[in-house]
């Protein structure tokens, strides 16, 4: 699979992560074949969060690729922190907690990614500086990054962390599109002018902050997928019109509207179909032109002013 730099890293790592939130609907065999397709595929950057299936997923996967000192050396592992039962915390005490449990749990000594998982009104950044510290001097992380986030709120982090925040981990589809549809439709009177981030995706590419897109197949909040869905006629004529030039499905079509951003984002898969996740990593291979980009964009309802 086509690689790129994860933010200002040195990190290379493939264009289509594999999200793991879903691992635990599977059983033994069936996330084995998953892993090892993924693999196979040259997909090995896996996302995980420590609230997936209350910790579960992470197991699971590290028994799926039976983890040990060889298998690490050729992955990439990412989990997320910062999610509890009716709160949010970016405490010193649970960062470090959590990235402790989260190691246990993948049997592994460290994370090439930690990324701090919803935002916390709490946060006290010279707190997470100082976690960010501990768990870089010893190891156990190599790399930061944070997940939904707004411009503010990274740059407060960043007046007290010392280490480069190089992804934000951000819900993004075609139909889930305001971070780009806000840009295009500026000084515009409409309910697509709305600003509702902070002109984020603008921020991170000018700080070089790789947008990992969630969901990337969802539209409103886990209401749904769009594909073949009847509610989304026009849309779906659009992708699959491409999708047949291509001689590919529109799943994979979905992911190469993402890729085909000049962002360089990296969009995180959840399905745990073995066909699904190949033709999400067949859309590296797909350079949409600009004409078949914005057919598809405006076929999910975006409007051009």
């Amino acid at each position: 699979m086509r690689t790129m730099k994860l933010g200002t890293s040195n990190l290379e790592v493939p264009v289509v992560a594999v999200g793991c939130m879903r691992i635990n609907s599977l059983d033994k065999a069936g996330a084995e074949r998953f892993v090892q397709t993924a693999l196979e595929e040259g997909a090995n950057f896996f996302d995980h969060a420590d609230i997936y299936g209350g910790g579960k997923c992470e197991e699971i996967f590290a028994d799926a690729i039976h983890m040990s000192d060889s298998v690490r050396e050729n992955i990439i592992l990412q989990s997320k922190c910062g999610i509890r039962q009716g709160q949010f915390d970016f405490s010193k005490e649970h960062i470090l907690e959590s990235v402790d449990k989260i190691l246990q749990r993948l049997r592994t000594d460290y994370l090439d990614i930690l990324l701090l998982h919803r935002p916390d009104a709490l946060v006290e950044p010279e707190e997470v500086a100082e976690a960010f510290d501990k768990l870089e001097s010893s190891g156990k992380v190599r790399h930061f990054g944070v997940s939904n986030q707004n411009p503010n709120q990274i740059a407060l982090l960043k007046k007290f962390v010392k280490q480069p925040i190089v992804a934000n981990q951000l819900q993004l589809s075609i139909t889930n599109a305001n971070m780009i549809s806000n840009g295009v439709n500026v000084n515009m009177e409409n309910d697509s002018a709305i600003n509702r981030d902070g002109s984020i995706l603008d921020y991170c590419r000018l700080h070089d902050i790789t947008i990992q897109p969630w969901s990337p197949f969802q539209f409103g909040f886990f209401e749904g997928v769009f594909l073949d869905n009847p509610k989304f006629p026009e849309l779906n004529a659009a992708i699959d019109e491409v999708a047949k030039k291509y001689d590919v499905s529109n799943t994979t079509i979905a992911i190469a509207w993402l890729l085909r951003h000049p962002a360089k984002m990296q969009p995180v898969t959840g399905t745990m179909s073995i066909e699904r996740i190949k033709d999400c990593i067949r859309a590296s291979d797909i350079h949409l032109t600009r004409e078949e980009w914005y057919a598809i964009y405006r076929a999910a309802g975006n409007i051009l002013p």
